[in-house]
């Protein structure tokens, strides 16, 4: 597959509204190369919708991104891990209620089973609320001979295969933005009216457990059962324990919106990109000296970066350097995605440079991206398999070099979608024709989802 181009692909990028946000440095991304933009098709209408995000309320709240900070640098410490999953591309039609919760109910259960295995609290983050744009291989896409521009997510175009819904409406950017809102706010309600209660959750597992396919994991439930029982009988405060902190993420890819959505906070005069609590950088625009990195250089959030096989030890630092100068607990998170069959290989010296260096980020790895691959029957798609198997050797990594593996990070849904082959409830080719609903890639279904947690769950007790 051909890469994009470095060079910046919008011609309005150096046009574009600053925004509400003033502040030194904030607008240097607009000089540099910015991979993966688009190339909107009316400027009238992408200035207006910019300057239109760029009054709108923020999404999220600087104080709430502080709080994110500590609880990651406490998971860089060993002392708590994160649990970040949702879909690998949001959509418009699917921010539903109904799917809403349950992505939200899924998470929730795989966060008890893991707090209970880790034997420490557990940061549950959703790919929620943003994640609407998606780095694609090639600008456009070919069928029957006729070239369109390529599917880039709904905050920039449609996937209907027409030349309307393909054109780069920048007016989807405010869409993104309500859309987000309104997740937000039924995130909210769900994790701190009661649907997030501790007992209730577990009720909700024990339907797994009595599955036939999952009755291994059984004793585990056993053992949890038996945990909220006790702190029951000891007159446990179930009142706090029936809210849940729940922060929202997605990758940092399209500049202008998240230029448009940077705040000055009022208590310290910093810049938040208030479209999220915590942003990354892909693969394929972690560049040193190119747009994505220098623009989250320069805001407050935690940050993430994804690390791909090709990454050395010597890229890490410099992405250190650049994106956490202070060398801040929380501020940096590495997502590694290397592959199962390259996990063991590749990820040690890169862990070892950086442990070296004195820096302390956080390690989290997504057993996702590393592993894609087409069915016979032409689906892309994963196999369960390897996707434990990268998680297994993330953990023997870490192991192996007395360092913490603080995180997991997975595309999946709370839907019964057949996308990933295998599991012990397995899914096959065939069930794709039917259950295959994903617009970009192949995710985890709810099932999926809880048995990876209870493997995990083993994996961090051993810890």
């Amino acid at each position: 597959m051909t890469e994009l181009s470095e060079k910046p692909v919008s011609p309005l990028t150096s046009t574009a509204q600053s925004g509400a946000a003033n502040y030194p440095g904030l607008d240097n991304w607009r000089e540099l190369p910015a991979s993966q933009q688009p190339t909107w098709s009316d400027p009238a209408v992408f200035e207006a919708s910019v300057k239109e995000l760029s009054v709108l309320p923020p999404l999220v709240f600087a104080g709430e991104v502080d709080i994110l900070r500590e609880r990651l640098a406490a998971a860089a410490q060993g002392k708590a891990f994160l649990l970040q999953g949702g879909d690998c591309a949001e959509t418009f039609e699917a921010a539903t209620a109904d799917k809403i919760s349950a992505r939200v109910r899924t998470i929730l259960q795989m966060a008890v089973v893991l707090t209970y295995g880790a034997a420490m609290p557990v940061i549950k983050m959703g790919r929620m609320a943003g994640q609407f744009a998606k780095p694609r291989s090639s600008n456009d896409e070919t069928r029957d001979g006729v070239t369109l521009p390529a599917y880039r997510g709904d905050i920039v175009n449609g996937y209907d295969f027409t030349p309307e819904s393909r054109a780069h409406d920048a007016s989807r950017m405010l869409k993104a933005y309500h859309t987000s809102a309104s997740t937000l706010n039924l995130i909210r309600a769900f994790t701190q009216g009661g649907f997030a209660d501790l007992r209730l959750v577990h009720q909700w597992n024990k339907g797994f457990t009595e599955n036939p396919a999952h009755a291994r994991y059984e004793s585990l439930a056993r053992d949890i059962d038996r945990a909220i029982k006790f702190m029951a009988s000891c007159g446990a405060d179930f009142e706090a324990l029936k809210r849940v902190e729940f922060y929202a993420s997605h990758e940092a890819l399209l500049l202008d919106y998240e230029r448009a959505l940077t705040r000055i906070d009022s208590r310290t005069g910093l810049p938040y990109d208030t479209s999220a609590h915590f942003l990354w950088i892909g693969e394929r625009t972690r560049e040193l000296d190119h747009a994505h990195v220098d623009f989250l250089s320069r805001v407050r959030n935690p940050i993430g970066v994804k690390l791909g096989p090709s990454t050395t030890g010597d890229d890490a630092l410099r992405l250190i350097d650049k994106l956490d100068p202070e060398r801040e607990p929380g501020r940096l998170t590495f997502i590694t995605r290397m592959g199962a069959g390259n996990i063991r290989e590749k990820l040690p010296p890169i862990v070892e440079r950086v442990t070296a260096s004195g820096a302390q980020v956080l390690w989290v790895t997504d057993p996702m991206h590393g592993n894609t691959v087409t069915s016979p029957n032409g689906y892309k798609t994963r196999n369960f398999d390897d996707v434990i198997d990268e998680v297994r050797g993330f953990f023997e990594v870490h192991h192996a070099l007395g360092t913490v593996p603080g995180g997991l990070h997975v595309e999946m849904t709370g839907d019964d979608v057949a996308e990933c082959l295998g599991g012990a409830d397995p899914i096959d080719q065939e069930a794709f024709l039917d259950r295959y609903e994903s617009v970009c890639d192949p995710r985890l279904n709810h099932m999926q989802s809880l048995e990876m947690a209870f493997l995990v769950a083993g994996a961090l007790s051993k810890r």
